[in-house]
């Protein structure tokens, strides 16, 4: 009978290190016009943002890790045109 110290690529850690690096390519940030404009996300993920670093993903499909002041920026029109008609 084998262990999983036996064969250390079939589990174990391994296999948690390939899940993660597989998760953190999934969660590329994309790049784009989010450092012009401030968008919209529920505050939720903000907080959830901020305590683990997890980028977030805005109503107009930006993803990005928040970390600016947003009243610096002017609100993206996309996002603004979809709050506005979810609003309705």
């Amino acid at each position: 009978m084998s262990t999983p110290l036996d064969n250390p690529d079939q589990g174990g850690l391994a296999t948690l290190d390939r899940e993660l690096e597989e998760l953190i390519r999934e969660e590329t940030i994309e790049p784009g016009d989010h450092e012009r404009f401030s968008h919209y996300v529920k505050k939720d993920k903000i907080l959830e943002s901020a305590i683990t670093g997890k980028p977030v993903r805005a109503l107009c499909g930006k993803k990005w890790t928040p970390g600016r002041d947003p009243e610096k920026f002017p609100v993206c029109p996309t996002c603004k045109e979809i709050y506005e008609s979810l609003q309705q």
